[in-house]
């Protein structure tokens, strides 16, 4: 905390960090929880209902997450460079007030998302109630809100759980990612070698689509619309990236974690999944796309207990890095004088089960709806994220002047709002939840047919891009955001790469000082005579 920051905007989970400590494995293990989750598994599973051949999932799969893979490097750049969560970011281009709407709008798809993870762990719970505690079937008969009581017991032991992994502080939460993904991959991969015995290799068909085939053209606008599943399916974890980015230690660091977090971790992960689903035809006679089903079917205790148990693992650590963080972060911005990061947190777990979640993601149809109403509404604050960094701001944040509610500094606006970034969220999120909702919904009501239905699973990619177009024009036609053109004082610029390599910034007191330090200290090295250059470092790097 700065002297000066103001109270309403600030408190020690929101100012810029002191230390920014991830590595890359760190990152890594993120994306590790992130991925091996049951939602992960159901969602890829979900993807062979549509009619397309295994090799094509596979590909289609692939070709997302690299998509994932680009946008995530591009939104962890504006908060690792300035060491502040992403509705602190916001403040730049939103304005002090402003950045509270997407801040709330994130708040409430993560709640709608942290209920659907906790609602999926707790099907692994009860997996080994049923199956060392006989007399809990008697459970599953009275239901409340359209969960029985069994389910009830264990969505509340998980609630309970995460909140205690959550309330030991970011370091714990690192500390519990780092070995969570490892211990699944290593169940995942018994899993598949487990069923491939059972099966023999022949027996193994990795042809899994249902219905009709399709030919190679009929093909491709469903192999589009997987990738577009995929994306959509990141797309929180996408838009959350920036608060744990950070914490990484560079910009670098941060991109090498997501190449071997995302492509090759996930390629990874998808020949498993397919594998192990393939499996499960010629040994259980049917094709099973959910590993807590799987592992219910082989009926032995041991894997039982292991499944389940490291199926609930997986499962909150995805909960608690995508889903519990960022919330936590969001209602603090609101009033970080009040609500402290944990409480922000808090309201975040009560509000999952206002929701009740497993009432809407019961099925193929449901995961791919609602998906793409909770995708309509990332996108255009994605778009808009990106337009207003790269294009609009050039990279360059003021970081001190996103604490203060003097209406002079540069992010106050109108009245606290940039009026250019409001009326892009307003002329981007409604046609993407119409192109959302409408189709989908008309094709349930039998209006037309099912194949104008897959329009909204690509509203991630339109609000993105009316999000972008319409910040871009506004601002080209009344700027508004300040590009800080020859300033260097307190300013972040993600343009200059540090000549002193990465671990420059560690021993000033934030990332915003150490970055008006580097600016300094290469316009020096840069102007010295040739002589003198062999000191400069030193000189400009003494952080004294």
């Amino acid at each position: 905390m700065r002297p000066g920051y103001d109270h309403r905007l600030a408190n020690e989970d929101l100012a810029p960090l002191r230390k920014q400590k991830w590595s890359s494995y760190n990152i890594f293990a993120f994306w590790m929880s992130d991925v091996h989750s049951v939602g992960g598994y159901v969602t890829a599973g979900s993807l062979f209902a549509l009619g397309i051949a295994s090799w094509q999932v596979l590909i289609a799969l692939i070709v997302g997450i690299l998509i994932v893979q680009v946008f995530t490097n591009l939104v962890a750049k504006p908060s690792q460079r300035t060491g502040v969560p992403y509705p602190v970011v916001n403040r730049f281009l939103f304005g002090i007030k402003g950045a509270n709407v997407p801040a709330i709008i994130r708040g409430i798809i993560a709640i709608a998302w942290y209920g659907v993870q906790t609602f999926l762990a707790a099907e692994s719970l009860n997996i080994i109630f049923l199956k060392f505690i006989p007399g809990s079937a008697a459970l599953l008969e009275p239901s409340f809100l359209g969960l029985n009581a069994l389910g009830w017991i264990s969505y509340a032991i998980l609630w309970v759980a995460q909140a205690a992994v959550f309330w030991n502080g970011m370091e714990a939460i690192r500390r519990f990612i780092d070995w969570a993904g490892p211990a699944v991959y290593v169940v995942m991969i018994v899993l598949a070698i487990y069923l491939v015995s059972q099966a023999g290799w022949e027996n193994i068909s990795l042809d899994l689509s249902s219905g009709e085939p399709l030919d190679f053209w009929a093909s491709i606008p469903v192999m589009l619309t997987a990738i577009a599943i995929v994306v959509s399916y990141f797309s929180g974890p996408m838009l959350n990236f920036g608060d744990f980015a950070r914490y990484g230690k560079s910009f670098q660091a941060v991109k090498r974690g997501n190449f071997w977090g995302l492509p090759i971790n996930f390629l990874f992960f998808s020949i498993l999944t397919v594998i192990t689903a393939s499996a499960t035809v010629p040994v259980f006679g049917e094709l099973i796309t959910d590993p807590i089903h799987t592992v219910e079917r082989i009926d032995h205790w041991f894997a039982i207990l292991l499944g389940g148990l490291t199926f609930v693992t997986a499962t909150v650590g995805i909960n608690i890095v995508a889903n519990f963080i960022s919330p936590a972060f969001d209602f603090s911005n609101v009033a970080p004088h009040r609500i402290s990061w944990r409480m922000g947190g808090m309201i975040a777990a009560v509000g999952s089960v206002i929701l009740t979640p497993w009432n809407w993601y019961g099925n193929d149809q449901a995961i791919h709806y609602s998906l793409g109403i909770l995708a309509a509404l990332i996108g255009p604050l994605f778009g808009i994220l990106i337009a207003g960094y790269y294009v609009i701001a050039r990279q360059r944040i003021h970081v001190d002047d996103m604490y203060t509610m003097d209406e002079t500094a540069r992010y106050w606006y109108r009245r606290g709002y940039n009026p250019n970034a409001m009326w892009a969220l307003l002329a981007a999120g409604v046609p993407t939840i119409a192109v959302a909702i409408i189709p989908k919904s008309l094709v349930f009501a039998g209006v037309l047919d099912a194949g104008w239905g897959t329009i909204s699973d690509f509203s991630w990619f339109v609000g993105c891009g009316l999000g972008f177009v319409f910040l871009v024009l506004f601002e080209r036609l009344h700027p508004r955001v300040p590009t800080l053109e020859g300033e260097t004082a307190g300013v972040s610029d993600g343009t200059v790469p540090s000549v002193f390599g990465p671990d420059v910034r560690e021993g000033y007191p934030d990332t915003a000082t150490a970055a008006v330090a580097i600016v300094e200290a290469e316009a020096a090295l840069r102007s010295a005579p040739a002589e003198d250059e062999t000191e400069q470092p030193a000189a400009a790097g003494a952080k004294e």
